[in-house]
């Protein structure tokens, strides 16, 4: 009892400094990608916190399984470099024996990936996906600020407004530049209102003129209008029409059993499978080579979780893509990497070896 309360605060202080490492890691990777988005337009440069804040969060189930399999490793090859698993073996104690201590500290946190996986990460993914759709959803009108000469999206367009009303809705003074090709036009007017007809946004201008050249010509047109209307995008699309997976909820996407869904569900049920089955994993592969090194046993630790996590995402475009069907490849994924866990786990509990099964068959 005291070895157990002993292990599981170790365990608990390597896990909390592992963990911190990983999310600044974590944070600072989605920060340098989410500025790069804001750089190209793709995120409001005001809500690059919140969208670092919802990624991370999203992604905490993986950090926390992988916190906690780094943890089970340091921890227990720390235990083989300083002997004390000579003086547990010489209890009369296998190395099996450690797997309850070791499942009494993991069940919070696997507890934890369960409800981060199938409750957060949906709701993560809608709110960055608003954002987003809002941002990009903006017409050129709403990315006017008063006072101030605007470009438009696509860079052929500038745009003036001495103040705005309404919400932006409604506008005052109004100057806009347009160039395509060889041809420039300047138009004024004196007020300007946003409007959707169709499937298209125009900004309706009043009481103005329009002034057109071209490099080809050496003329001018001027035009007086009392109302002139403007393309300036598609309307808005309702992002509910075409929702991503990743944001449908778990219970949706269990009433709803299509390819996809199936994909996207097997990736959310084996973050919870995987992080039971690297704990024991862990237990299996912690061990110190003197010849190879201190860090021989988590260099494969973490080889080991890059191509288990690989194959995840693998399955859930497989499965997507209705390659491979939801049962069978949950059962031998994550079934299969329980059953090697078990098989390298029970050879060192029993001290088997390939040397040794070499031997009695060659004896046999």
């Amino acid at each position: 009892m005291l070895f157990d309360s002993s292990i599981r605060k170790e365990l608990a202080r390597s896990f909390g400094a592992t963990l911190v490492v990983l999310v600044t890691v974590v944070m600072t990777m989605v920060l340098i990608r989410t500025l790069g988005q804001a750089t190209r337009g793709s995120v409001n440069p005001a809500d690059v916190t919140l969208v670092m804040g919802f990624t991370v969060l999203g992604y905490m189930p993986t950090i926390l399984a992988l916190s906690l399999f780094i943890t089970v490793v340091a921890v227990l090859s720390r235990m083989y470099r300083d002997s004390e698993m000579v003086i547990w073996f010489a209890c009369g104690q296998g190395l099996a024996r450690l797997l309850p201590p070791l499942l009494r500290f993991a069940w919070p946190v696997i507890a934890v990936v369960a409800v981060l996986a199938l409750l957060v990460w949906p709701w993560t993914n809608s709110q960055v996906q608003e954002l987003k759709t809002r941002y990009e959803q903006r017409s050129d009108i709403d990315r006017i600020a008063p006072g101030e000469f605007q470009e438009s999206a696509n860079g052929n367009r500038v745009f003036f407004i001495e103040k705005d009303t309404d919400g932006k809705q409604r506008g005052n003074n109004v100057l806009v530049v347009d160039q395509k090709g060889a041809s420039e036009s300047i138009t004024s007017a004196r007020s300007a209102r946003l409007q959707i007809l169709g499937a298209d946004r125009f900004a309706l201008l009043s009481q103005g003129q329009r002034l057109e050249s071209a490099r080809d010509r050496p003329t001018l047109r001027l035009s007086e209008f009392s109302e002139y209307g403007i393309r300036i995008g598609a309307a808005p699309a309702n992002p509910l029409d075409n929702p991503d997976v990743s944001t449908l909820a778990t219970r949706t996407l269990l009433l709803q059993p299509t390819p996809a869904n199936q994909g996207e569900l097997g990736w959310r049920i084996g973050q919870v499978l995987s992080a039971f089955n690297l704990v024991v994993l862990g237990l299996a592969l912690a061990s110190v080579n003197p010849r190879a090194g201190r860090s021989s046993s988590l260099v494969l630790a973490l080889l080991a979780f890059i191509v288990y996590l690989n194959f995840m995402t693998l399955g859930q475009t497989w499965v997507a893509a209705n390659r491979i069907r939801f049962i069978p490849f949950m059962l031998a994924l994550h079934l299969g990497m329980l059953a090697l866990a078990a098989l390298v786990l029970a050879a060192r509990h029993n001290g088997w070896s390939l040397r040794s099964w070499l031997t009695l068959k060659g004896r046999a």
